[in-house]
């Protein structure tokens, strides 16, 4: 399966993913809820490319009217699905093109750590269609800030010795992120687009650590089976004897407004 690993693919990494990746920054969580046109309670909530409902239950639980979770791949839905039992959040299979929901169904839409897959003309149009007036699209994505701490940063360094030209650039610090405020600017769905960030540290045992590597796909993808191992085996032999890492994220947050 490691092998034949696609990007984007998450595939037989759900659990992992489920079980190790962080929160985002309850702080930025607050903030976004400020923006909304109504009260926490009678907000309706759809989190497309939910993933395994990591964002989805932390806002489920501030105790929105209600919670719907779309993603795409079937393996992270069933996780999501598992992990989310006992909560009001309701599974579907859509992608952020083709959610499957009706039209004005909610007052909060969000792609949290997703945004970056979906085709933005295709997904805003959808989106648009979705939210009622006055709601609003957030796109946010958690990145690490390895640089704040040296051992992180000597973990992060040993893959260039698997292949000189690996690439390892967070999705929420690259890419998309990089025009995203002028690109919903320019957006014919969508005006008065805020970005707000907050910073948190996640004190986390070594086996979560290395779970939150295990759930990785670029990784995977570019050093190829055997490589990946050797270099969870380092990771892994890195952090022996250590009762905690801490590793601080940067939860970075586009909130804008349908228009109309």
């Amino acid at each position: 399966m490691t092998q034949t690993l696609k990007a984007g693919d998450f595939t037989g990494l759900a659990t992992d993913y489920s079980q190790h990746r962080p929160d985002y920054a309850p702080s930025v969580l607050d903030a976004l809820l400020g923006m909304l046109p109504k009260p926490v309670d009678r907000i309706d909530f759809v989190d497309v490319g939910a993933g395994t409902g990591i964002w989805t239950r932390m806002v489920s639980a501030r105790g929105v009217n209600s919670s719907t979770a779309v993603e795409p791949n079937d393996d992270m839905r069933a996780n999501g699905e598992r992990d989310s039992a006992g909560a009001p959040i309701a599974w579907y299979a859509g992608s952020a093109e083709t959610t499957g929901l009706a039209t004005g169904c909610c007052d909060w839409l969000t792609m949290a750590s997703s945004f970056h897959w979906a085709d933005f003309d295709a997904a805003t149009r959808e989106f648009h269609r979705m939210l009622r007036p006055g709601g609003r699209f957030t796109a946010l994505w958690n990145p690490r800030l390895i640089e704040v701490n040296p051992l992180l940063v000597e973990i992060e360094a040993h893959l260039a010795t698997l292949r000189s030209d690996i690439k390892r650039v967070s999705s929420g610090r690259s890419g998309i992120t990089e025009t995203l405020t002028e690109q919903l600017w320019a957006s014919p769905y969508f005006e008065d687009v805020v970005y707000l960030e907050g910073r948190h540290v996640i004190a986390m045992t070594p086996q979560r650590y290395l779970g939150a590597w295990r759930s990785v796909n670029d990784l995977r993808v570019q050093l190829g089976a055997e490589k990946f191992d050797a270099f969870l085996s380092f990771v892994e032999q890195r952090i022996a004897g250590l009762d905690v890492i801490e590793a601080t994220y940067l939860t970075r947050a586009w909130s804008a407004k349908r228009k109309g």
